[in-house]
């Protein structure tokens, strides 16, 4: 019995470490300047960062509280610690013969190669399960923007490490099932549900696609089934275990807590309670289908019961941080409420692959396709409501895309030509920006390693700053930091937006009822303070009219960004 990987997939895997290892280098060239000095690509980068080094320096395993951000005693982050085993293992590994630093800067630049070449591979191994070209897929997934931001250098955030995991499950549910394969799709949704909750729509699907596979009787459907359904609730088990942190308790349905943790402990009763319908004899389709709409509905009924937050995670934050931050996230924008150009780059690859998958299923009439279909209409469903829906969109469109480039290839050079054009992702943004050129460029910026390096040779202090630069500030420098953009953090956050609306009067009180030591923000951000300000005479105001309260003292140290310190009180 072979038990090594065949030829054919040494041979995709070849191809992938090869994208990874070309792309990477560039991508690492081209940022040098920000990665040797630890200023990465993304706010969430920078606090995942600041995670792994709290936890390496004496931070409990559990503990996932920032101690330096927002109210004290610090904000219970919704992270999980599953996501910074890899990094932090790089770092201690390498720690010896690197140095702290050096080994940082290691950890950040491979971990998210690594993920490239599994998220390539991956798409490799489905594209070839459905019998589509996996060398072809594999290229055009190394070019599928935006889902190749995810794993630039530095994006040690855990979206990279959530698109392996869809992709996992989507090889898990195609070809023949089996009992391994169920197991593998259910270790797969664990660690998902672990990292965090933005893949869940694209979780249900899939469960409910593989039960529909049994259903229908579909090829090794009851083994992928019985794995499925047997090591879910184990899976959970240990996750609820291992994975639990010092905010457990928090009765949110934002990540993984002790609600979620129960909800999916609730849905797995489902799968399990199939898989046990399944091995108790043969069953008729009509049975099978029966067993499977009331397990769904149980389920669903269930979640409602237990944790109507659910259906609204952000249903906490305060109304203005809604308005005024949460509105502006660009990834978090609905679709048709994006700007035209961010709509086009994310959506467009997404879109195109739909619509070439659909077209094969119903060509080819084979289960996977209409799977992958399945996912990748999820995956453009929550792009209508957040962009960040076409991240799995894009790379889950490569397998189709390839076949589509494959048929070109008798239709003639012209055909190929507009084949290779409208399955090439990067060229997406680009033709975007040619259509909507971008509006003049911003002032300088806050967060480049020289400003952050300012920041960080004062005093340590109490820090108020913008969202951003709060999150920046935080790994970059010893300061504690009021806000930063975590939805947990109302209080903190609330504060930093009174303070730069409200008349000079009042945001000294706020600062002074805080015990601010420094403030500092970017030029930019006051002509979005000040337009938002319902007093015409806000501190932002002023402070863009030149008019500088005298209980703020400015520190030289240039205007990007501007700092100033709190006068002592007279």
């Amino acid at each position: 019995m072979e038990t090594s990987p065949p030829r054919y997939a040494w041979r995709d895997l070849g191809v992938a470490l090869l994208l990874t290892v070309v792309l990477s280098a560039a991508w690492t060239l081209r940022d040098w300047h920000d990665l040797a000095a630890l200023r990465l690509p993304d706010t969430d980068d920078m606090a995942r960062l600041q995670q792994i080094r709290d936890w390496l320096a004496g931070q409990s395993f559990g503990d996932l509280a920032q101690h330096r951000l927002g109210p004290e005693p610090g904000l219970e982050m919704h992270w999980s610690r599953l996501a910074d085993l890899v990094p932090a293992a790089w770092i201690v590994l390498l720690t010896p013969w690197l140095g702290g630093h050096g080994a940082a800067l290691a950890a950040v630049i491979l971990w998210p190669a690594s993920l490239f070449c599994a998220a390539l591979a991956l798409t490799g191994a489905v594209a070839r399960r459905l019998g589509a070209p996996p060398a072809t897929a594999i290229l055009l997934a190394a070019l599928a923007y935006p889902a190749t931001s995810l794993f630039l250098p530095g994006r040690i955030d855990h979206h990279g490490l959530q698109l392996v995991l869809i992709l996992l499950l989507a090889r898990a549910l195609l070809g023949t099932g089996s009992f391994r394969a169920g197991a593998g799709a259910a270790l797969a949704v664990t660690a998902s549900l672990i990292i965090g909750l933005e893949t869940l729509p694209l979780l249900g699907v899939a469960g409910a696609a593989l039960v529909l596979l049994w259903v229908v009787d579909g090829p090794g459907g009851r083994d992928r089934l019985l794995g499925f359904g047997f090591v879910l609730p184990i899976a959970l088990a240990g996750a609820g275990i291992l994975f639990r942190t010092s905010g457990w308790s928090v009765p949110a349905c934002d990540g993984f807590t002790g609600l979620s943790w129960r909800v999916a402990q609730c849905a797995a009763i489902a799968p399990m309670g199939l898989a046990l319908f399944a091995v108790a004899g043969r069953r008729t389709l009509r049975s099978r289908a029966a067993a499977a709409g009331i397990a769904g509905v149980a389920v669903a009924g269930a979640v409602l019961l237990l944790a109507p937050q659910c259906l609204d995670p952000y249903g906490e934050v305060d109304p203005l941080l809604a308005r005024l931050w949460l509105a502006e996230v660009g990834e978090a924008q609905p679709l048709f409420g994006a700007p035209p150009a961010n709509a086009i780059a994310y959506a467009g690859l997404a879109l195109v692959g739909l619509v070439a998958s659909l077209a094969i299923a119903r060509r080819r009439r084979e289960a996977g396709w209409w799977v992958l279909a399945a996912l990748q209409c999820t995956a453009l469903a929550i792009t209508l409501f957040q962009l960040r829906g076409a991240y799995a969109g894009a790379m889950l469109a490569a397998p189709a895309l390839a076949v589509t480039i494959g048929a070109a290839r008798t239709r003639g050079p012209l055909a190929l030509a507009a084949a290779w054009i409208a399955a090439t992702g990067i060229l997406y943004p680009i033709a975007a920006a040619a259509i909507f050129p971008p509006r003049a460029a911003a002032g300088p910026s806050c967060t480049t390693p020289e400003s952050l390096a300012r920041l960080a040779g004062l005093p340590p202090g109490h820090l108020l700053a913008p969202l951003d630069l709060g999150a920046y500030a935080l790994a970059a420098t010893p300061h504690a930091v009021l806000a930063a953009p975590y939805h947990r953090n109302n209080r903190g956050n609330r504060a930093m937006y009174d303070f730069f609306l409200s008349q000079p009067a009042q945001s000294e009180a706020i600062a002074r009822a805080w015990g601010i030591d420094y403030v500092a923000f970017c030029p930019d951000d006051l002509d979005r303070f000040a337009r938002e300000a319902r007093d015409p005479r806000s501190l932002a105001a002023s402070l863009r009219a030149g008019s500088i309260p005298d209980w703020l003292v400015p520190i030289d140290g240039g205007d990007a960004p501007r700092t100033y310190r709190l006068a002592s009180r007279h």
